[in-house]
């Protein structure tokens, strides 16, 4: 496994992540620690979730605990105030059984918070984040303006993302602009929300791109061995390989 520093952070995270927002669904406690732990042994240490899968949040921080200290947690909130962002993180905090978290993000459609804004969040995140219930905070968007706002804005550490073999060139270019201004990229739906099953592909080309982290949503077993197979052995992006991506691209747009 190859660990990159996620931008300002500092935080070495694995190149491959494993995204756990729909655990809920994979089985019961004891399958999903088991997957969890595969996904450690295998070299992961980047683990991501959501507050509004509050049972996933209980299933990955039973999972991980034994081996807390070695793994990086990340979780999101769609908190809209300050108030709401606080009581998110401690919500949070009960549900990974920790007391502390590496990641924290925030989720928006529209607008990215100011550092003086009437809705008290980013105050909330350096409150936070002095306090050592949170080490760092960032921002999750489907939408590639607003990420690249948040990026400009020089206020947050990490964005998260769409990227895919099907990303536009705005998307490119936000990766690259990310790793100019020292900013983690972590790539949400890289198999573009199960649209694509060629996972050689999907995996070859976002690894092209050195400073992006991706999180695969594995929920079985023969799916992570899959993830953690190309982790070993990541495919090259020769000329058939980017043949292969033309033609994906072709067919969905």
């Amino acid at each position: 496994m190859e660990y990159i520093r996620l931008g300002k952070t500092d935080l070495l995270a694995s190149r491959t992540g494993f995204g756990a927002m729909k655990l809920d669904k994979s089985g019961d406690q004891d399958n999903v620690a088991l997957l969890i732990r595969k996904a450690y042994d295998g070299g992961v240490n980047f683990f991501d979730t959501a507050r509004w899968s509050a049972e996933s949040e209980e299933l990955l921080g039973h999972a991980i605990h034994p081996v807390r200290q070695n793994v990086a947690l990340a979780t999101k909130t769609r908190a809209e105030t300050g108030a709401e962002l606080i009581a998110a993180v401690d919500e949070s905090l009960v549900a990974l059984h920790t007391d502390w978290i590496e990641l924290y993000q925030l989720e928006v459609d529209l607008l990215v918070p100011e550092d003086k804004g009437s809705d008290g969040i980013y105050q909330a995140f350096l409150s936070l984040k002095a306090e050592g219930k949170i080490k760092h905070f960032g921002i999750v968007t489907e939408d590639v303006t607003i990420a690249r706002r948040a990026v400009k804005s020089g206020l947050y550490e990490t964005v998260q993302v769409p990227f895919n073999v099907l990303s536009g060139n705005e998307s490119v270019e936000l990766v690259q602009l990310c790793n100019v201004m020292d900013v983690g990229f972590i790539a949400m739906q890289p198999l573009c929300g199960g649209v694509l099953s060629n996972i050689p592909v999907a995996f070859g080309y976002v690894r092209q791109f050195e400073n992006v982290v991706p999180v695969w949503g594995a929920r079985t077993q023969e799916e992570l061995a899959q993830i953690l197979h190309f982790s070993r052995h990541p495919p090259v992006m020769d000329e058939q390989l980017q043949a292969e991506v033309e033609m994906l691209r072709a067919f969905f747009n």
